[in-house]
């Protein structure tokens, strides 16, 4: 498989991944086994398997919230819910949610599972934390909640190795957003909400991404920045695509889910970062 193939098929698994972080349902199940608010539910639930973890652990894997942001919700979440539980809620709530959306999604789990289950077998775990811990859990026998943890295995290999590239680029995390901020002409007060950072955070990130002549003294990005950019998504797709070489079946797995993807993007609960790099399907 290609590099630019894996990142097709990024696009693919992104949205069925996706509805865990919106879908009311989903939020609604975080709720009910105890979680508090809506970053309680995203930290906890994306970092639940990897056990209970403490705040420091989440902020180095997730790499680009800010220690505070992490801090409120990591680890009193485990005083709420134990990850176990997190784990079921996160896994059948976003099953649900895809199996309303896709009525054949049984099928097509039946199709799309063989591949993608080999893809996570062979696929590199050395530094990807978050795949790692995914890619341990044991695959539920109900197709949809198993297609939902496959592709959520193969999203985080993915993730994992992007902010690999980011780290050596040397790009911290605030850096990253902002630099993606201005690359895709996004607001960066909205960026800096849903990321935690100050706006002293933001002014001195965009000065040092100056001072090495990614962005102008505006804060435009420059042709230096969007190359830097789009070598970043290069190597993330290269460093994705050790998953998808020699797995025979992948193309079709992917073609059979493309429906999928694109019933969820059709609802309007695509607005994260990820998501808006994606773009449609």
């Amino acid at each position: 498989m290609s590099d630019v193939s894996a990142r097709d098929m990024w696009r693919v698994l992104e949205p069925l991944h996706g509805v865990t972080y919106f879908a009311p349902a989903c939020l609604t199940a975080l709720k009910a086994v105890g979680l508090r608010g809506f970053w309680m539910g995203y930290f906890a639930g994306r970092a639940a398997p990897l056990g209970a973890v403490g705040p420091g652990v989440v902020e180095a894997v997730f790499y680009n919230f800010r220690s505070d942001m992490v801090r409120r919700a990591i680890p009193d979440a485990w005083t709420f819910a134990a990850p176990e539980a997190v784990l079921e809620a996160r896994r059948t709530s976003a099953a649900r949610v895809l199996e309303e959306l896709v009525p054949d999604l049984a099928d097509l789990a039946t199709a799309a599972l063989p591949p993608l289950r080999a893809a996570i077998e062979a696929a590199p775990a050395c530094g990807r934390a978050l795949f790692a811990a995914n890619r341990d859990l044991p695959l539920p026998d109900a197709p949809g909640e198993a297609l939902w943890q496959a592709v959520t295995a193969l999203r985080e290999h993915r993730g994992d190795g992007h902010f690999a590239t980011l780290l050596a680029e040397g790009l911290d995390g605030c850096e990253a957003v902002v630099l993606f901020a201005a690359a895709t002409g996004t607001a960066s007060d909205m960026w800096r909400d849903i990321r935690g950072w100050s706006e002293t955070d933001w002014a001195a990130a965009s000065s040092r991404l100056t001072a090495r002549g990614l962005l102008t003294e505006s804060g435009a990005i420059t042709d230096a920045g969007r190359a830097l950019g789009e070598h970043i998504e290069a190597r993330t797709d290269a460093l994705a695509a050790t998953a998808y070489r020699d797995i025979p079946g992948l193309e079709q797995a992917r073609r059979a889910l493309l429906p999928a993807a694109r019933a969820v993007q059709e609802t309007g609960l695509v607005r994260s970062a990820d998501f808006l790099r994606a773009g449609p399907v």
